[in-house]
């Protein structure tokens, strides 16, 4: 079995069952073999009956998830003719490494095998970067044969930032590799956690794949409902939630696969296998591929001339965060955990360094160092020129933030609830905060001698920059996590600071005391932040079409001016940055923009993807470099 990176344990593998024949009957079975070869087709012979368990969106770390999945899990064993178990991803609600041991250890109570991909919860918020989801299951995505037919499971995001649903870079090509092995008459179950529909932003790299093969239909979760698709023309099976909802109990599906059909029962665990909600029509597929299905369009690029892509490289991972410039090179880290260097005018790459860990933090420069943290743990000082390390230093987690050097100093957050001070020349530890109760996932500020950052624990923190000691920590008063100011990197101006945080505000705090000035949501903007560079303005995003500015006033919240953009809806924590009197920021569906905020009109907008664009680095008056989720690094000039 083909299990993507990793294996399963001893008890989760299949034995087979050796027949012994005599040689008069391995002669007849061998002329039945040769008869059925001749009268069928070639499918025919994949045809077996079987029934498997799709249980989805477990979410343990939430409510009653946990007796509902100890419940699912019981039933499942309680079934005598089920032969695994397809779990599609969402098994925790914040991915955290407690949830998800958690979950392995409920899953591990199942007596047939189990076969699990990640979803948007167990990937988004992730603490690691998913290497804990890859070290509790030993993979992130995974091929393996039943019956004759290939199932094959891949892995979905967002990974840490806020983003549409994406087939991560590095499973697209993995998955090329599975399709290569894989004979094109052999039926074929794709497994996932989204739709493979546009709530992916590169659904149309599945579909364009699977229905060059005989693939019979593909299952996922996601919509916590039951729920039967057309993903042009493959049909879909979206599985209901094991969480009980306002139900008594939770539930799964059974799928029975036939000769000719695949039937789908929702099952009440403990009470009753209901009758079939779907059907599916088994055979030998043969999909049209000219057919006019939705596809990203680049022609507004066409209206602007000016800009010009000078060069584009595609990493074979995801990058989710702002490349450095040295030197003549682009630097930047995937997150499969390899880091990248570019020439900055050719885009060819000179060199590269692996680490163990997804790499999330945006390299910092410290002379002709780059200062990067990894998803194994450390953090990583590299030559820019060479690429060869020149220190590590070990910390207690993964480490997501991004650094910001001053002064000769590091200072940089990690999934460990620490908050270190670094000697950027050795690495050596010079102090360190431990009172965080969440991770680091972005970049501090440092100001009037305090750098200021935010963590996934509901607080914004203030640590004196010389001896680690906290000044003071700021709550928007919710209590959900998930609106943490963590994701945002903070701007500061004329005494106080400013962030804007999943709750759809835009806050003014007192940086002396950590007060709270004043608070907005009158323009719903949300995570994407920057300021002037005379500081006397802020820009923000709205999550719908309008870029807006206020006066960096800490004394009231004054909205000086707003400019539709007509975006459409958009979420990504990608900042916006001003350079020699322009605006520059990137969006949810791969477009890098320019706004004269004299004038308050664009000056250009550039599709380079359609995945989101990260927070750009703009390296000159009329160029800059860009990277998206999906791992395209692109140097635009105008």
């Amino acid at each position: 079995m083909e299990r993507g990176t990793g294996v399963f344990s001893e008890k989760k593998r299949e034995i087979p069952i050796v027949l012994k024949l005599n040689k008069i009957v391995m002669k007849k079975y061998i002329i039945s073999a040769l008869l059925i070869i001749l009268l069928f087709p070639a499918t025919a012979i994949y045809a077996q009956n079987f029934k498997f368990a799709h249980v989805s969106d477990t979410h343990i770390g939430s409510g009653t998830a946990e007796e509902d999945l100890n419940r699912t899990v019981s039933d499942i064993n309680s079934q005598e003719d089920l032969d695994f178990v397809i779990v599609t991803g969402d098994i925790t609600e914040m991915g955290t490494d407690e949830e998800l041991a958690l979950a392995k250890k409920t899953l591990e109570n199942l007596d047939i095998p189990y076969y699990v991909v990640p979803g948007n919860h167990d990937t988004g918020w992730s603490e690691s970067g998913g290497v804990s989801f890859i070290r509790e299951f030993g993979y992130d995505k995974f091929s393996f044969e039943h019956e004759g037919y290939k199932f094959i499971g891949c892995a979905s995001g967002p990974y840490v930032r806020m983003s549409d649903g994406h087939i991560p870079r590095d499973a697209i090509v993995w998955l090329d590799e599975v399709l290569k092995a894989t004979p094109k008459d052999q039926p074929i179950i794709f497994v996932n956690h989204y739709p493979i529909d546009n709530s992916l932003d590169n659904w149309f790299e599945i579909t364009e794949r699977l229905k060059k093969y005989n693939t019979q239909f593909a299952i996922c979760g996601h919509g916590h409902r039951n729920k039967a698709f057309d993903f042009e023309g493959i049909p879909g099976i979206m599985g209901r939630s094991s969480l009980r909802a306002k139900q008594e109990t939770g539930g799964y599906n059974i799928i029975e696969v036939t000769e000719d059909t695949a039937n789908v029962y929702e099952r009440t665990p403990g009470v009753v296998t209901h009758t079939a909600w779907n059907s599916v029509e088994l055979g030998n597929r043969k999909y049209k591929m000219d057919t006019d299905y939705e596809r990203p369009s680049y022609k507004l690029n066409d209206s602007f001339p000016n800009v010009q892509k000078t060069w584009e490289y595609h990493s074979d991972a995801n990058v989710i965060s702002t490349p450095a410039v040295n030197s003549g090179k682009v630097i930047f880290g995937n997150s499969t955990g390899l880091v990248e260097a570019l020439a900055e005018d050719t885009g060819k790459k000179i060199w590269s360094f692996e680490t163990d860990g997804g790499i999330f933090s945006s390299p910092a420069i410290f002379k002709k160092d780059v200062i990067f943290g990894s998803g194994d743990g450390n953090i990583y000082s590299l030559d820019s020129e060479s690429g060869k390390l020149n220190w590590e230093t070990k910390t207690g987690a993964s480490v997501l933030g991004s650094p910001i050097v001053e002064d000769g100093v590091i200072y940089i957050g990690g999934s460990d609830g620490i908050f270190r001070a670094l000697k950027a020349k050795s690495g050596k530890e010079i102090w360190k905060f431990s009172g965080l109760k969440g991770p680091v996932v972005s970049k501090p500020l440092i100001y009037q001698d305090k750098v200021i950052f935010g963590a996934w624990d509901k607080h914004l923190y203030a640590l004196n920059i010389k001896t680690g000691e906290l000044e003071w920590k700021w709550t928007n008063g919710s209590a959900n996590r998930m609106f943490s100011p963590a994701m945002v990197i903070p701007v500061a101006a004329d005494g106080a600071i400013y962030i804007v945080a999943p709750d759809r505000y835009i806050s003014a705090i007192n940086a002396e005391t950590g007060k709270t000035l004043w608070r907005s949501n009158e323009a719903k903007v949300r995570e994407s932040l920057g300021i002037s560079q005379d500081r006397e303005t802020l820009y923000a995003k709205t999550m719908n079409d309008t870029l807006v500015a206020y006066k960096a006033n800490g004394a009231n919240s004054e909205i000086t001016w707003k400019k539709d953009l007509k975006y459409g809806y958009d979420h990504v924590p990608s900042m916006l940055i001003e350079k020699s009197n322009e605006l520059y920021f990137g969006g949810r569906n791969g477009v890098v923009f320019s706004v004269n905020p004299v004038n308050k009109k664009l000056n250009w907008k550039y599709k380079i993807d359609n995945s989101m664009v990260n927070t750009v680095n703009v390296i000159g008056d009329s160029k800059l470099i860009a990277a998206t989720m999906d791992g395209k690094i692109v140097l635009l000039e105008w």
